[in-house]
C-alpha cells in the first residue's frame, strides 16, 4: 500500500535569507499578479519566484537558475540527515479557532488504477503543463500535495502529538491570521514507527490533483529520457498526510454564480425546479446561513438560489431516490453529493449548462467567498448564484474509493498549506 520514507527537506536558512514570514507565501493558484510582485518587493528570496516564476524569456529556465544561486549562497540548505516534518495549521473557521495537524513526507506515487492513491476531483490540462514544466526545469516540489489516511485508531496521530510536545522548530503568523509551526523528526525510531504505519493504508488526495498527476507525468518522464529508474527518487513526491478523522479538519463549500446565460429568467428556473425540489421563499439573506446549516445537519440536500437584493429561495430535494435516474452510471456515493444533485437537476436540466459547459466556465464563476456569491449578484455581474453547503470528508472518501471523481470545484480544504518551510530537493537523498 502506501509508501512514504524520510528525506532531507530543502529549507531557507533564515539568517542569511531574513524572517520565514517573507519567505513563504500562500499556493500559487491563489495568487494575483499583485500579490506576487509585493511578496518580492517585501523579500526577493520569497519563495514565489521558484514557485510561480514570472521572470525572464522562458520562466522555468529562470526559475532553474534561481534555485542554483540560492542553493550555491546559501539561502537554500539541506537537512544533514533525513526526516519527516510535523506540520499544523492554527486558524479561525465557522467562528472558532481550531488547527490541523499531520506529517510532511515523501511518498511513493503510483498510479491510480492501483488503488493506493485516490483522487476525488477532475483537473485541468493547462494547470498540469505548467507543473511539469517547473518540474523539468528544478527537480523539485516546493509546495506538497495534501492527502488524507484512514486511521481509526489514530496510532499515527498520537505519535505526531508526542513529537509535538515541545516547541515548533518554526513557527510564525501570516496575513490571514493563520499560525503555521514545523516540527523536524529526525529519530530513526519514530521514523521507523511512522513508515510502518503507513505499509496498509490508501491516501485520499484532498487538494493538489494536478501536482499528484504532475508528479506522475514527471516520473514516466524521466524514466523515458533515462534521468532515472524505478525506484529512483523521481518516484517519490512530497505529501503532507492528514488523518481523515481529525477535528481540525474543514472543507468550505465552493458556490456557483451563473453569467451571460441567454434567456435567463428566475421563474423558469423556479417552475423547473418544481418537479424535484421543495421551495420556500426568503427576502433578507441574513439566515440563510442558519437555515441551509440546519438542512445540512438533518442531511437533507439543499440549496440556496440567490436573486438578488435579498431574495432568495431555498430549494430542497424531495426524494434522493431520483438521482439514481438522472446518473444511472455512476456509483451511489456520487450520486448523493450535493454537487451531483445541483448540477444535474438544476443546472443541467433546468437551465440546460452541460457538463462541457461547466468544465469551461462559460456561463460559471466558482466562488468559495459567501460575500462574494450575493454581492455580485446585487452589483448585476452575476444572473444569480447557488449557495451550497460544504462536500463532507466522508463523501469525499466514499467516491474516491468507488475509483470515481467529483465534479472540479467540490471541495475546498481550508486553510492552504504554506509554501516554502520545506521543499523536496528531488536530487537530494
Amino acid at each position: 500500500m502506501a509508501e512514504i520514507k524520510p528525506f532531507r527537506g530543502m529549507r531557507f536558512d533564515v539568517e542569511k535569507a531574513g524572517e520565514l514570514v517573507e519567505l513563504c507565501c500562500p499556493p500559487y493558484d491563489i495568487i494575483s499578479e499583485e500579490q506576487r510582485k509585493q511578496y518580492i518587493a517585501q523579500n526577493q528570496y520569497n519563495v514565489i519566484r521558484l514557485e510561480l516564476p514570472k521572470e525572464g524569456d522562458d520562466v522555468y529556465a529562470r526559475a532553474g537558475e534561481v534555485l542554483d544561486m540560492w542553493r550555491d549562497k546559501g539561502i537554500l540548505i539541506h537537512e544533514d540527515k533525513p526526516a519527516i516534518y510535523i506540520y499544523e495549521m492554527e486558524f479561525n473557521a465557522y467562528n472558532k479557532r481550531d488547527c490541523v495537524k499531520g506529517i510532511i513526507a515523501r511518498v511513493k506515487v503510483e498510479e491510480f488504477s492501483k488503488g493506493v492513491i485516490l483522487p476525488h476531483e477532475f483537473t485541468l490540462s493547462k494547470a498540469k503543463a505548467d507543473r511539469f514544466n517547473l518540474m523539468k526545469a528544478t527537480n523539485c516540489n516546493f509546495s506538497q500535495i495534501y492527502a488524507l489516511y484512514m486511521d481509526s485508531e489514530h496510532t499515527t496521530l498520537r505519535t505526531i502529538d508526542a513529537e509535538s510536545e515541545a516547541d515548533a522548530a518554526y513557527q510564525f503568523t501570516d496575513d490571514d491570521n493563520i499560525t503555521h509551526r514545523l516540527w523536524i523528526v529526525t529519530d530513526k525510531a519514530v521514523i521507523d514507527k511512522l513508515v510502518s504505519d503507513f505499509a496498509d493504508r490508501k491516501l485520499y488526495i484532498a487538494d493538489g490533483h494536478h501536482r499528484y498527476e504532475t508528479a506522475l507525468n514527471y516520473r514516466n518522464y524521466c524514466r523515458e529520457q533515462g534521468i532515472s529508474k524505478e525506484g529512483d527518487a523521481q518516484d517519490y513526491q512530497m505529501m503532507y498526510l492528514v488523518d481523515m478523522e481529525h477535528p481540525g479538519l474543514v472543507v468550505f463549500p465552493t458556490h456557483r454564480l451563473v453569467r451571460d446565460l441567454d434567456n435567463f429568467d428566475k421563474n423558469n428556473v423556479l417552475a423547473g425546479c418544481e418537479e424535484y425540489f421543495e421551495i420556500k421563499k426568503y427576502n433578507s439573506v441574513g439566515n440563510m446561513y442558519s437555515i441551509l446549516t440546519e438542512q445540512y445537519k438533518l442531511g437533507k440536500k439543499a440549496f440556496s438560489f440567490y436573486c438578488g437584493k435579498g431574495e432568495w429561495y431555498l430549494l430542497t430535494l424531495k426524494d434522493l431516490s431520483v438521482m439514481s435516474e438522472v446518473l444511472p452510471d455512476v456509483s451511489e456515493a456520487s450520486q448523493q453529493l450535493d454537487v451531483s444533485v445541483l448540477h444535474s437537476l438544476i443546472l443541467e436540466k433546468t437551465m440546460g449548462i452541460d457538463k462541457e459547459n461547466m468544465a469551461n466556465q462559460i456561463n460559471l464563476t466558482y466562488t468559495k467567498f459567501f460575500e462574494e456569491a450575493i454581492v455580485g449578484v446585487d452589483k448585476g455581474e452575476f444572473q444569480c448564484s447557488f449557495i451550497l453547503n460544504p462536500t463532507r470528508v466522508t463523501e469525499i472518501r466514499d467516491v474516491a474509493a468507488a475509483g470515481e471523481k467529483m465534479p472540479q470545484k467540490s471541495t475546498y480544504f481550508y486553510p492552504k498549506m504554506i509554501t516554502g518551510m520545506v521543499m523536496n530537493d528531488i536530487g537530494v537523498d
